[in-house]
């Protein structure tokens, strides 16, 4: 992927006051720096405002100095907000277990260069996919996950994380249940897929369950991590209809296709920093 230099992507959410855009722009153009894309929305229910700016700054300008210069009005606006670079694939670490469905999705899409990610590394609890992860090059872990080794596990992922210097962690369809700690840890950083009949089917065979009650709608959500299992901030969603003639199978293999679709739109906007996290909401300005 072609690294351009000089432009950045600025987050920013704050209390909701008037200003805010013309002190952003102020400061931004002081700097040297070209808006060259600019997105806001107010929430009328938190009255937050949210903004995603995309500038190209003058070669004299880097990131350090442009965090710099925006430091005073951020903290006028009491905002939480953030400075990346516009282009740097963002060094990424998947998880999966033995469906491999949004992993190969995942795989295809980074070869070539659809998602502006740098995938560092796959950890899997089966070492079913080992030879697709390591065919595309990737480094691939086997980290076994019991009850009695779960906590081990846990801390052997966490040490992957963290010499791979990993800013974004993709649940692949990992049917494993993170601790509260690694979730707080990694809150806003660490993005799920599953298919979206929870809570009505639960547990084994959703698709057999949902097949039994004769739903019209298959569908999956991609969502942040927390402790609450299932029920993160949503960063997109998608549905498929359904009818009488469909078996188990044909379920499943809609869902699927659906899973891997969702997530890597949620990984994609992810990456170029346009999800902001509203309580238990998401802005995505697409």
């Amino acid at each position: 992927m072609l690294l351009v230099t000089g432009e950045h992507v600025l987050t920013l959410s704050c209390p909701d006051r008037p200003g805010i855009v013309h002190a952003v722009s102020s400061v931004l153009v002081t700097t040297g720096c070209n808006i060259l894309d600019s997105s806001q929305y107010r929430d009328p229910d938190s009255d937050r405002f949210f903004m995603r700016v995309h500038v190209a700054a003058d070669p004299s300008v880097d990131g350090a100095s442009l965090r710099s210069d925006f430091a005073r009005t951020a903290t006028e606006f009491a905002m939480d907000w953030r400075i990346d670079p516009a282009h740097r694939p963002m060094p990424t670490l998947v998880l999966v277990s033995k469906q491999d469905h949004c992993l190969q999705d995942l795989l295809f899409r980074h070869r070539t260069g659809a998602l502006p990610v740098d995938l560092r590394a796959v950890v899997s609890n089966h070492p079913d996919v080992r030879d697709l992860v390591e065919w595309h090059g990737i480094d691939f872990h086997h980290v076994p996950v019991t009850p009695s080794t779960k906590a081990d596990a846990e801390a052997e992922l966490l040490t992957v994380v963290q010499q791979q210097q990993v800013e974004l962690v993709v649940l692949a369809r990992y049917m494993q249940v993170l601790s509260p700690e690694w979730c707080d840890r990694y809150e806003g950083s660490a993005i799920n897929i599953h298919h979206s009949f929870l809570p009505s089917f639960k547990g084994a065979r959703p698709y057999a369950q949902a097949h039994d009650r004769g739903v019209k709608l298959i569908g999956a959500s991609a969502h942040y991590v927390t402790a609450d299992l299932d029920e993160g901030p949503i960063i997109e969603q998608d549905v498929a209809r359904a009818d009488h003639t469909h078996t188990v199978e044909q379920l499943a293999r809609v869902g699927q296709d659906i899973e891997a679709r969702v997530l890597a739109r949620a990984v994609l906007w992810h990456a170029e920093h346009r999800v902001l996290l509203n309580g238990t909401r998401t802005v995505v300005f697409r």
